[in-house]
């Protein structure tokens, strides 16, 4: 196996460090090459390259872009497990949420301490206390302190102190404990600047589309390159698939399953203004379903989840109009002044990765997680929680290890903490004096540093250069020009939607979605990564019709009508259209730059209801198309010429017949049907 040639490289991760890597990934063959850039993928890039091994890392969309960066935001054992007796579970995720607290990263994950609201009076609190005090008892076990303190009991009257907005008729007493909060897309994003700081080759919008198999042995991938529509092979001796709730899809591509499936299950959340009710404390409330939590969000409150079957588009899971009424109703069994619709400011849906077994008995591994040779050359790892992705990790690649040649040695990742983390106790004690020299309120420096730790310095030289970047974004006064501009530079933000949805949390937290600081922002990115005006625009474009497309699905009644709508909003695409008439075979006649257009604009199959944007299928491409509804798509095989379509018109509903018309299809954006 190939050695690194230094202990570390650069902590960018920008447009040059993206380039170089993908130049590795092309050149040289690998020892470990994994796909997906979620929590699992980017713990298992980081536990390879810090064991000493040669890594290559690719991610279909942005890091986190997925589940990864829509969960509940916690870093928690689950006290709910308990109740299901599943105590390795339990206490293998406070272990580490110990370790993410007090040592990987204690600038990204923080405590926060929830209250559990009791209504009978002498069972339920021996019964509840019981299991906090089991709790407490695991979170001791990992070889470290906790990190949190212990639970405590609370009369009503102390509760209603803590928690004045409560109904002081829905409760007789409560206990409070704690666990741990992260901004989940941060983390992510943090961990593959990690693992390409320790030397891995990381590349966002990189799609696998196949792999390359010597006999039964798989020894690389076919990528694409979705910036500049590039397509190139990565060998490697062995490959994660590490793709969440795409990994059946995945594991399609290669001919085999295995003995599991993953079923994707919907949770969604609701984001609240932080004074629609008094509240010291978080809330954990039991439903007839699972458990709703309230959770402090800085200036906000997340509240959630749903628990309900996916069978949709995997990419932009959708919230349903009932998903949000379900929520709100449970809520406000126990708020005094109730909560409306109109209280809600952000709303936000994300997919369980569950396992599935072939059996009823290997169904109950839902939220373990499995770890499989499907086939040689091959790993996949699947299930689990959030936080325990380290564990996860280790597994993985602790099985591709063992087919490589010569002893690996074992994870290190226990002792790796994330970039930022070294050094973070002593620069929040100075946080006083840094934002007296700045000029700013130190609550200003506190939120930089629970972001980006002892990184802020990078900040803050560029605030030194240019101090009009200490600006607030219109409509989203908790962040700055700055941190845009670093997102583009530094953190490998390629988009006006990474940055907006994932390394800042405007698109959920602002009243607006972020459409105010959409202009601002995509001009910041474009002075940056050098885009001319007719990007900036696209960007902002793009990112106002998928603003638009999710509060309208939001007002969907079932999950059908959400997915339709949600799908109207065009994926991000690339505007780098050099060479658009070789890659998408555009008929004579049609200028490659009005490709750009088409993309966006393209109407879909009328049949199936679903939009089809040149180079894509017309239904999401993570289920099969429906057989019965029409035949396989000219889009499929890259065409865009009606006379490509394999039948007739009248044989299926492309598009309709106006008289005197020549039947042509919805194929070729420049038709324009009825």
């Amino acid at each position: 196996m190939s050695a690194p040639q230094s202990v570390s490289r650069s902590s960018k991760l920008g447009p040059e460090e993206r380039a170089a890597a993908i130049e590795a990934l092309k050149t040289r063959e690998l020892d470990i090459l994994v796909v997906g850039g979620g929590i699992v993928g980017t713990g298992s890039a980081l536990d390879a390259v810090t064991r000493g091994l040669s890594v290559g890392m690719v991610e279909a969309r942005d890091w986190a872009s997925g589940t990864s960066s829509r969960s509940s935001k916690l870093v928690h054992g689950g006290i709910r497990y308990l109740e299901q007796l599943d105590f390795r579970l339990v206490r293998e995720a406070l272990t580490e949420r110990g370790l993410l607290l007090q040592r990987i990263a204690p600038h990204l994950v923080k405590p926060v301490r929830f209250l559990y609201p009791l209504t009978k009076p002498i069972y339920e609190r021996f019964y509840v206390g019981a299991g906090m005090l089991l709790y407490d008892i695991f979170s001791y076990t990992g070889g470290r302190p906790p990190g949190v303190p212990h639970h405590r009991h609370l009369t009503k009257r102390q509760m209603l102190k803590a928690a004045p907005s409560l109904d002081k008729d829905a409760f007789v007493g409560g206990l409070t404990y704690y666990d741990a909060q992260v901004d989940d897309a941060r983390y992510v994003a943090t961990l593959a600047r990690t693992a390409s700081f320790y030397g891995a080759h990381v590349a966002s919008r990189v799609r696998v589309e196949g792999f390359i198999k010597v006999g039964q042995r798989v020894v690389g991938v076919t990528a694409h390159d979705l910036e500049t529509g590039e397509r190139f092979e990565i060998k490697a001796r062995q490959v994660v698939n590490a793709t969440g709730v795409w990994t059946d899809d995945t594991q399609s591509m290669v001919g085999e399953r295995g003995g599991f499936k993953v079923r994707a299950s919907k949770g969604v959340h609701l984001v609240v203004p932080r004074d629609r009710f008094q509240s010291k404390i978080g809330l954990l409330l039991r439903t007839e379903k699972s458990v709703l939590f309230v959770i402090p969000w800085g200036r906000h409150w997340l509240i959630g989840t749903t628990d309900t079957d996916w069978h949709l588009d995997k990419a932009h899971p959708a919230a349903t109009a009932a998903d949000i009424d379900y929520i709100l109703e449970h809520v406000n069994k126990v708020l005094a002044v109730k909560l409306t619709r109109d209280d809600v400011e952000g709303v936000y849906a994300g997919l369980r990765p569950l396992l599935a077994g072939e059996s009823e008995q290997t169904s109950k591994l839902s939220r373990e997680h499995i770890v499989a040779h499907s086939v040689p050359g091959l790993v996949v790892v699947a299930g689990g929680k959030w936080t325990t992705y380290r564990i996860m990790a280790k597994d993985a690649i602790d099985a591709a290890a063992s087919a490589l040649d010569g002893r690996v040695p074992p994870s290190t990742t226990q002792d790796i903490a994330l970039l930022g983390a070294e050094g973070y106790q002593a620069a929040w004690n100075k946080r006083s004096k840094i934002a007296h020299v700045f000029g700013v309120h130190k609550v200003r420096i506190e939120h930089l540093l629970n972001r980006y730790g002892v990184l802020t310095d990078e900040l803050l030289d560029l605030i030194r250069e240019r101090p009009e970047l200490l600006e607030p974004l219109p409509g989203a006064d908790d962040y700055i020009g700055a941190e845009v501009v670093y997102a583009a530079s530094h953190e490998g933000a390629l988009h006006l939607e990474d940055v907006l949805a994932r390394r800042t949390r405007i698109s959920i937290e602002a009243w607006d979605r972020g459409v105010s600081a959409a202009p601002v922002a995509a001009a910041l990115m474009g002075a940056e990564l050098g885009w001319d005006q007719a990007r900036i625009d696209n960007e902002v474009a793009n990112y106002l019709k998928r603003v638009s497309a999710e509060i309208e699905s939001q007002q969907q009644p079932d999950d059908e009508s959400a997915d339709r709508v949600r799908l109207e909003a065009p994926d991000i695409v690339s505007t780098k259209w050099g060479g658009a008439r070789r890659r998408l075979r555009l008929p004579a006649g049609v200028p490659a730059v009005g490709a750009a257009a088409a993309v966006v604009s393209a109407p879909g199959c009328r049949t199936c209801d679903r939009p089809a944007p040149i180079g894509r299928p017309p239904w999401p491409a993570s289920r099969p198309p429906p057989p019965a509804r029409h035949p396989p798509h000219p889009r499929e095989r890259g065409r865009v010429d009606w006379r490509d379509c394999p039948k007739p018109l009248k044989e299926f509903s492309h598009g309709r017949r106006s008289a005197g018309q020549t039947p042509r299809c919805w194929c070729s954006p420049h038709i324009r049907h009825g």
